[in-house]
């Protein structure tokens, strides 16, 4: 049984945090500089008391009432995270509640970030080619910046939180394709928080500051960003090749590329090595930053608004774990 994207929409918290409100924290910087080096005028950050479940929620309502689907349609919670609100239980079963979804629904979480949007596709056409569910509801919803000290200038410039609601379902204006996959689990310790889950359950309190001023702890998100920079570019072509080949189809026959928006140098990089036309590479990330796992969905609303989605379109999702994947969204009437 085939499966499509019926809907999709996203949510936004209301707090924005702009390159003059960094530049004001980091003088030795300009707005200038940061909106050159990663392509970013501001990004939206959760407040102290909202969690994933809160954005998830707000996307999944603002989906039902933009598309009019009635809750009783959802079978099957997907939801996407890697802050969720506890270990235990599961973010998707107290968003299935929060939803008023029927208790015969399904619902588990799954942690991946850069990726995490086309696994999540992956899974859900999983469900409805195996005739367990026929309205999937995939989530993706990320807090980062909880993760992230707040003298971090590096990685509080590129991440900023959000969460994406998309039905999945037998019928769409996006039949989903044949995807490529793969995972380098050696590379775990490029993009962590190393301590407290239960591998390291207390924290260290073991703040210190490099040469150049930035925070190092393992109690918040570190980034090797010329280690990710290398695996992207070690990996993302070979993704692209492997999924074109498992959809039949050349460099030609795609209309538009929908990378994980890390940042506007990264994408430049691939887009150049690939050698992929301008008006076939789609950027969106200069009024939301990197959102992770909803970086490309809500890439996806922005072109569908433009009217850029049509034919085939590649999308790749790339990142921490190390893992990676790719796949070709065949689009008819939108």
């Amino acid at each position: 049984m085939k499966a499509f994207i019926k809907a999709i929409s996203h949510y936004l918290p209301e707090t924005v945090l702009t390159n003059e409100q960094l530049v004001a924290e980091f003088p030795e910087w300009t707005v200038a500089k940061v909106a050159k080096k990663v392509g970013i005028n501001k990004r939206h950050i959760a407040g102290k008391n909202e969690c994933v479940s809160d954005l998830a929620v707000k996307a999944a309502e603002g989906l039902f009432v933009e598309y009019s689907i009635q809750k009783s349609e959802i079978d099957f919670v997907l939801l996407c995270t890697q802050s969720p609100d506890y270990f235990l239980p599961t973010t998707a079963c107290i968003v299935q509640d929060r939803l008023n979804l029927s208790t015969s629904c399904g619902a588990l979480d799954f942690n991946l970030g850069c990726s995490g949007y086309v696994y999540g596709l992956s899974l859900a056409k999983g469900l409805i080619a195996g005739e367990i569910a026929k309205n999937v509801l995939l989530i993706t919803a990320e807090t980062y910046s909880k993760h992230i000290h707040p003298k971090d200038k590096g990685n509080r410039t590129l991440f900023g939180d959000a969460a994406t609601a998309t039905l999945i379902s037998t019928k769409g204006f996006a039949e989903i394709g044949n995807f490529s996959l793969g995972t380098d689990g050696s590379g775990y310790n490029k993009l962590i928080v190393k301590n407290g889950a239960c591998r390291n359950s207390q924290k260290a309190n073991d703040l210190t500051f490099d040469n150049s001023g930035n925070p190092v702890s393992s109690d918040y998100l570190f980034m090797d960003g010329t280690g990710i920079f290398n695996f992207t570019l070690e990996n993302v072509p070979h993704l692209i090749d492997k999924t074109l080949v498992a959809n039949k189809l050349t460099k030609q026959e795609i209309n538009l590329y929908v990378f994980h928006q890390a940042n506007k140098y990264m994408l430049d990089f691939l887009k150049n090595i690939l050698e992929i036309d301008d008006e076939k590479f789609y950027y969106y990330l200069s009024d939301v930053g990197n959102t992770v796992s909803s970086s490309i969905p809500i890439a996806l609303i922005a072109a569908m608004k433009e009217n850029a989605l049509s034919g085939n379109v590649l999308i790749a999702g790339f990142g921490v774990g190390l893992s990676w994947g790719g796949c070709i969204l065949k689009i008819n009437k939108i």
